[in-house]
C-alpha cells in the first residue's frame, strides 16, 4: 500500500505463448534512493497460479527507483520438460532458455502505486505500467 511518502509495487506474469499466467516464478524486489545510490535488496516472492505476486515487500521511504528481477529460467525449463513428456516428437533444438532472467528497472514517485505486468514468451518479453 502506498502512502504519501512511499510508493508501492505489484506485478504479474502472463505467458503469451500459451495465453496463461506463469505461476511459480521467483520475483525479487530491490530499491534505491537516487540514480547513483546503491541497490537495496528488499526480498521477494513467487507468482501464484494466477501469475500474481501479492506479497512483495513494501518500499522504503525515499525510494526513487525500483528493480524487479524475474527468474524465468526454471519456469521455462519445467515447461519444456512437460512438453517433451507430452510430445517427445516435438522436442526443441535443446538451445536452452534464451532469457534466463528478466530485470525491469523503473522510476517511482511517493504516493503512487505501480503495477508492472510482464508479458513473457520463450524468445521475448514486454512490460508496461498497468493499473
Amino acid at each position: 500500500m502506498s502512502t504519501s511518502t512511499t510508493a508501492s509495487v505489484s506485478t504479474h506474469i502472463l505467458d503469451t505463448s500459451v495465453g496463461r499466467p506463469a505461476g511459480g516464478v521467483a520475483v525479487r524486489l530491490a530499491a534505491r534512493s537516487g540514480r547513483d545510490a546503491a541497490w537495496q535488496a528488499l526480498g521477494g516472492s513467487a507468482t501464484d497460479a494466477d501469475g500474481r505476486c501479492k506479497d512483495l515487500p513494501a518500499l522504503p521511504e525515499g525510494t526513487s527507483h525500483v528493480r524487479l528481477d524475474f527468474e524465468v529460467e526454471p519456469y521455462f525449463v519445467k515447461k519444456q520438460a512437460d512438453a517433451q513428456q507430452d510430445a517427445p516428437a516435438n522436442r526443441d533444438s535443446g538451445a536452452g532458455v534464451f532469457f534466463p532472467e528478466v530485470a525491469i528497472t523503473f522510476a517511482v514517485e511517493p504516493g503512487e502505486h505501480y503495477h508492472v505486468p510482464l508479458l513473457l514468451n520463450p524468445f521475448g518479453y514486454s512490460v508496461y505500467r498497468g493499473s
